[in-house]
């Protein structure tokens, strides 16, 4: 298939998904989504709003000078700025595209910066390792503070209504069974399964994912890096819960929800909408309705609030996204300019 048609299908299979999932979420909010959706616009702190966008710009800032420090025992030194440019390309990229925004961010790199993509696409996979460790421990952190909200969020987005359904165990039992029996038969074919190309790319895939892993040890600044890390996280986690103060429906919400709240917008972001448009919004309608029956209230009444704080939080993100990667269009084709 051609490359072209190919990358426009893709465009437009993430804005069917993205248009469907929304058309989802106005159908379970009835016939007033235009009028909710203003009047949440009208009546936001735009206050707290301005104090998460900065917590959301700082760790863009932290990541790029933390992608440096990986790069750098690799032999590259290269400006923060281009470092900055690079990555907000990459997220403005990822909002036509899932996912393409790693190919786009280390292409750029190359332009300006003469990093060899193959090095630097390494470096791009090591951190989505981290990021996907640091999503689990927030995982457990939600558990921890709010295991009766995660549970029932499980349980209403599996069964398709606003109560919390019961543990199967015997399921359970079933899928334990059944992946032990896969796993048997893998090893028993292994032999004919190494010859599919497929399985070769998956395998090259997991080699990839692991050396990138493993390429954290050789971080001269290891101190800096966790720290970095960890700055990474806390401006993600204060960017998602200081929303719920811009609204006076949602400031009632603790501190440790905060961990609840950033694992149910990571989870919506997985699925390959364009933007997240649709399935973000959509997590946070289950999360909330869960978080309000875990309180003895309402879930219909925490449906609505959780997309009036979906609004806010992701209109918030897709802003963020937006500007910078503008911006890093004229500042990447300029540095281009400069370089040559």
């Amino acid at each position: 298939m051609d490359k072209k048609i190919k990358t426009t299908l893709t465009v437009l299979v993430s804005i069917i998904v993205a248009g469907g999932l929304m058309l989802l979420v106005a159908k379970s909010l009835g016939g007033n989504f235009v009028e909710k959706t203003i009047s949440v616009v009208k009546r936001a702190n735009y206050l707290w709003i301005s104090l998460a966008a900065c917590f959301g710009l700082g760790a863009y800032l932290l990541r790029a000078i933390r992608w440096n420090l990986l790069l750098e025992p690799m032999g590259y030194k290269i400006h923060n700025s281009n470092a900055l440019w690079t990555l907000s390309f990459g997220y403005f990229l990822n909002l036509g595209i899932p996912r393409m925004g790693e190919i786009g961010r280390a292409t750029a790199l190359q332009t300006v910066e003469n990093v060899p993509f193959s090095k630097s696409f390494g470096t791009i996979v090591t951190e989505r390792v981290i990021d996907l460790l640091f999503m689990l421990l927030f995982l457990l952190l939600a558990f921890i503070f709010n295991y009766s909200s995660l549970l029932s969020a499980i349980s209403i987005s599996i069964s398709s209504n606003d109560k919390p359904i019961e543990i199967n165990y015997t399921i359970l039992y079933i899928i334990g069974f059944t992946t032990l029996l896969l796993f048997s038969l893998i090893l028993i074919l292994r032999k004919k399964l190494l010859q599919l190309s497929v399985v070769n790319k998956i395998i090259s895939l997991l080699k990839g994912i692991l050396t990138g892993l493993i390429s954290i040890v050789k971080v001269k600044q290891k101190l800096k890096f966790t720290l970095l890390t960890i700055g990474i996280w806390v401006c993600y986690f204060f960017a998602s819960y200081l929303i719920v103060f811009a609204l006076p429906e949602t400031s009632f919400i603790p501190i440790q929800t905060g961990f609840y709240l950033l694992a149910i917008g990571s989870l919506g972001m997985i699925l390959p909408a364009s933007g997240g448009i649709g399935a973000y919004h959509g997590a946070m309608m289950i999360g909330f309705s869960a978080l309000f029956l875990s309180l003895d209230k309402s879930a219909s009444e925490g449906k609505d609030i959780g997309y009036s704080y979906a609004i806010l939080s992701h209109s918030l993100q897709m802003v963020i996204m937006i500007v910078m990667g503008l911006f890093s269009i004229v500042m990447l084709a300029r540095n281009k300019k400069t370089k040559q």
